[in-house]
């Protein structure tokens, strides 16, 4: 019978240190959710991915639907920047509905020295609302979170850490040197012809399915897709044929199939008028039924909405400028897998947005400005007409 002293430590001399499998934090573009470690990307708007169920991001094998009012484009704006942050973390974007242009008009990243020079911009006294100290602290951790890029370091605790969510400029369109992925691109409708067709041409809605299933089976297990379909079921880019319900049901249950084949390897963005296909249609309510998440942006009829988009030298304040609301419906993995929070965005508060050419599309809680302030900038613009002759 041996003895051993309790506090020593039973060790081997033969052990060797274990390589460690490789995480879905190491794919550029994606890391895991501080909720429940779920892998998740960025949509390319970090006011976007802070009200996705406290994910802080979009999770990875999910869909969002957004639908829009209206003949404004502010659901564009996020599939652009969708798109953007997808090819410069390196992921494959599949466009479906569009042509090869609309690769220029991707958003170009924001340089430093702009951002640093907005950080450094103090304002003065009187501009603070002066009713309540609650109002002057109101969104300025939203505030915080759109300036400064989401960051996190790599996984093997060495090196740069990498950027989670870039910030973009408007103003400026994507270079080719910061393009490290790959977009392809679907039209929806063939060009049109003068010869009479024998047989009515192949639906694009499953070729696209077809297609985007055989390269993700034929491609490495690291490679992350984005699936953007901007306007769906709009008759600019949809022939008759494909706006059928039946073609349009299938083609989510089919995108449904592959977020969940692929659920640490694919996302996809869809926008629909909301305008031609209300909320109250059948096939919308299938639509949004098929979606993991489901938004709705409602642009207010102002002034804000006709004017001209804000130059690098408006100021602040008509950026900042309410131009719509926007109602969340449903959340990703919120209401169907659970864990994730509701408290991400605030317990179901009214949501608003603005849209300026610097920090992009901001989304934050909608508040109404102070009495004090409205007044003011009346006084100001009855003003300013007084002066015109």
């Amino acid at each position: 019978m041996s003895f051993r002293k309790r506090n020593a430590v039973i060790s081997t001399s033969s052990a060797t240190p274990v390589a460690g499998k490789p995480t879905n934090a190491q794919i550029p573009g994606v890391r895991p959710s501080p909720y429940d470690s779920r892998p998740t990307t960025s949509t390319g708007t970090p006011s976007l991915d802070n009200i996705l169920a406290g994910h802080a991001g979009m999770p990875m094998g999910t869909s969002l639907l957004i639908h829009e009012h209206g003949t404004t484009d502010f659901a564009g704006i996020l599939v652009k920047y969708y798109a953007a942050e997808g090819l410069v973390q390196g992921h494959q974007v599949h466009v479906l509905g569009l042509h090869d242009g609309w690769k220029n008009e991707l958003p170009g990243i924001a340089s430093a020295s702009s951002s640093s020079s907005k950080k450094n911009m103090a304002e003065s006294p009187s501009d603070k609302m002066k009713i309540a100290w609650r109002y002057e602290t109101l969104g300025s951790a939203a505030a915080s979170r759109e300036r400064n890029p989401v960051q996190h370091p790599s996984a093997s605790g060495a090196g740069p850490a990498t950027v989670f969510c870039h910030s973009f400029d408007l103003s400026k369109k994507l270079s080719p040197g910061d393009v490290k992925g790959q977009v392809t691109f679907y039209p929806s409708m063939a060009p049109q012809s003068f010869k009479t067709q024998t047989k009515a041409p192949p639906s694009p809605l499953r070729q696209f399915i077809r297609d985007l299933s055989a390269k993700i089976a034929s491609s490495p297990s690291d490679v992350v897709y984005r699936i953007v379909v901007p306007g769906l079921l709009s008759p600019t880019a949809y022939a008759g044929s494909s706006c059928r319900p039946e073609e349009v049901l299938q083609f989510l249950h089919a995108l449904r199939a592959l977020l969940r084949q692929y659920a640490a390897r694919l996302t996809a963005l869809i926008t629909v008028p909301v305008s031609l296909y209300p909320r109250s249609a059948g096939v919308t309510r299938w639509m949004e039924i098929l979606s993991d998440g489901v938004l709705e942006l409602i642009p207010l009829q102002s002034n804000a909405i006709h004017a001209p988009p804000p130059t690098s030298k408006s100021d602040s304040k008509s950026e900042d400028q309410t131009q719509g609301l926007m109602k969340v419906h449903s959340l990703p993995i919120f209401h169907e897998k659970g864990g994730g929070s509701s408290e991400s965005y605030t317990s179901g508060e009214d949501q608003s947005f603005s849209l300026s050419r610097s920090k992009g599309l901001v989304i934050r809680p909608f508040s109404l400005p102070p009495v004090g302030e409205e007044e003011e900038e009346k006084k100001k613009q009855e003003a300013g007409k007084s002066m015109d002759f």
